[in-house]
């Protein structure tokens, strides 16, 4: 009966410390675009919060990560796992003029499902 207990107790401890929610290496990739009203933004930076419903702020060093987006606006965020994140973009809209032309923005994206996410937009502002 006390070797059960310890037994329990060991599975119990491995599910809670096994666990990797709210960071890269899980089964779930996300397919993407930064986007400033109908236009993408090339080369934007996108930078992730792991465990995060709310905006953290324009530090950027407070996020855990970030993925670079491609000439048309697109990023891929492979091997994440299910939980709570929020996404920042930070990008450069040349059609708004010479001068302040950085576009930035977020939302905040909950993974429920081990899956492939497209169509996921983040959008940017002046």
């Amino acid at each position: 009966m006390k070797n059960l207990k310890y037994i329990v107790l060991f599975i119990l401890a491995l599910s809670f410390f096994g666990c990797k929610k709210n960071q890269l290496g899980g089964k779930s990739n996300i397919k993407g675009k930064v986007m400033h009203h109908e236009t993408p933004i090339p080369n934007a930076r996108v930078y992730i919060k792991f465990n995060a419903t709310e905006f953290p702020g324009e530090d950027v060093s407070v996020y855990n990560t970030f993925v670079d987006a491609d000439h048309n606006g697109n990023f891929l965020i492979p091997n994440i796992y299910r939980g709570k994140y929020y996404f920042y973009a930070v990008g450069v809209d040349p059609a708004i003029g010479i001068t302040n032309n950085i576009v930035k923005g977020g939302i905040a994206l909950k993974v429920k499902m081990l899956k492939e996410i497209t169509g996921f937009e983040v959008p940017v502002v002046e």
